[in-house]
């Protein structure tokens, strides 16, 4: 059985309410999780016992966003369309990923999950085989430069890729470019205050690995075929993983139907259990197991 043969045989009534979008699960998770940025921004700037700890506590917290970004992308975590948009832009903002292009970008992963030559996350060199790409992959800074680099071909009007419709170019320029002028802004600022390294910029560099050791899970070392039970993976962990990555590992469940909210993917997990053929036991498990293979 496929991911389609099962999803088919959910009760149309069931089907329908896990689909249906909720502003209040959305906005509750949304305070929670700013919070904990605004906690650790607080944190290191009164200069509190261990703040060089929470620089990399912030910097997890932010470069997480992009689990909230890529729900955006759905519209699914809120049902306030307006919510979804501007929520989307400015996680993106923050960790250096124009939303408008990623929607594009994501969708054509969706369509083409883990097929090579298709799927535009292995286009990108996502899935790391050796040490020495392993490595350079986890530090985060391939992503960084990668992000900079396509925001400013954006910003230039050229051609964002071929997943992103023509129709599209004129809104990415513009985002990229709006974008742009932000982070300018940003720079001058450091003039008067650096308190954006401190708080931003400095923990999203020492964040962002780990978000590449969360993210490797969702379909490394997966088969490279159609159905989502065997190209995707659900990863079994704590709560403050699942509340820090907005239920996303239950990524099988995701990918199976990606217009089900974050909130509802626990319910919808009860419904495939049984059914996954790909799942970890744990990042930690899963990380030793990618590496020991390398």
């Amino acid at each position: 059985m496929d991911h389609k043969a099962l999803i088919a045989t959910l009760p149309k009534d069931e089907l329908a309410r896990l689909n249906a979008l909720s502003d209040a699960p959305g906005l509750r998770h949304l305070a929670g999780h700013s919070a904990l940025i605004a906690g650790f921004g607080l944190w290191i700037a009164q200069g509190w016992p261990l703040w060089q700890l929470a620089l990399v506590g912030q910097g997890i917290a932010i470069c997480f966003l992009f689990t909230l970004e890529h729900e955006a992308t759905h519209k699914t975590p809120f049902a306030t369309a307006w919510l979804n948009e501007w929520v989307g832009r400015l996680a993106g903002f923050l960790i250096l990923n124009p939303f408008e292009w990623f929607r594009y970008f994501h969708l054509a992963h969706h369509r083409h999950t883990n097929i090579p030559d298709k799927d535009p996350e292995l286009l990108t060199g996502a899935k790391p085989a050796t040490w020495p790409a392993y490595l350079t992959h986890v530090s985060g800074l391939p992503y960084w430069w990668g992000m900079a680099r396509q925001t400013v071909t954006n910003a230039l009007g050229r051609d964002p890729g071929d997943y992103v419709p023509e129709r599209a170019h004129t809104r990415i320029r513009k985002e990229a470019r709006i974008m742009l002028i932000g982070y300018a802004l940003c720079i001058l600022s450091l003039f008067m205050s650096p308190l954006l390294f401190w708080v931003w910029w400095l923990p999203c560099l020492l964040g962002q690995p780990v978000l590449r050791l969360y993210l490797l899970a969702e379909h490394g070392r997966c088969a490279f075929v159609a159905n989502m039970l065997e190209n995707t993976r659900t990863t079994f962990t704590n709560r403050l993983v699942r509340f820090l990555a907005w239920n996303m590992p239950y990524h099988v469940e995701h990918h199976s139907l990606p217009q089900v909210p974050f909130h509802q993917l626990p319910a919808l997990h009860d419904h495939m259990k049984g059914h996954h053929r790909v799942t970890a036991d744990g990042y930690a498990r899963f990380t030793a197991d990618y590496a020991r293979n390398l």
